[in-house]
């Protein structure tokens, strides 16, 4: 068994390095998003806090410059049925360790996925 690091900075640094590498595979027990590494081998697993979501303000121009916001449990369903729905199309676009947060875009329906992270962990294989 490989070992397992407790800190986002594995994920951090994996997509810093090799972000096309990143895919987002599933999710599991309801709340951990799986992410997987085809260049280190690292399987990365997010434990969701909260999920907010936001429709692209590129695709809805000027009158949806806000975004509309959804509420969490909605969103986190959101989520899973953009997995379900097209998983090759979700990237990993941005992250950050020290607040705990991580998006998501979805290239089919374009939308942001805002995840709100209560534990990294990253198994080595």
């Amino acid at each position: 068994m490989g070992q397992v690091f407790h800190s986002g900075a594995f994920l951090q640094q994996c997509w810093s390095v090799h972000p096309l590498c990143l895919a987002v595979k599933r999710i599991a027990d309801g709340n951990r998003l799986i992410l997987a590494c085809t260049a280190c081998r690292f399987i990365h697993y997010l434990t969701l806090d909260s999920v907010d979501v936001r429709a692209s303000t590129a695709s809805e121009g000027a009158e949806g410059s806000s975004g509309e916001v959804a509420t969490s449990p909605d969103a986190q369903a959101q989520l899973v049925g953009c997995l379900d729905a097209h998983a090759a199309a979700l990237s990993l676009r941005k992250m950050d360790v020290f607040e705990d947060l991580a998006l998501l875009r979805c290239a089919e329906c374009r939308r942001h996925y805002a995840l709100h992270v209560a534990a990294f962990e990253t198994h080595q294989k």
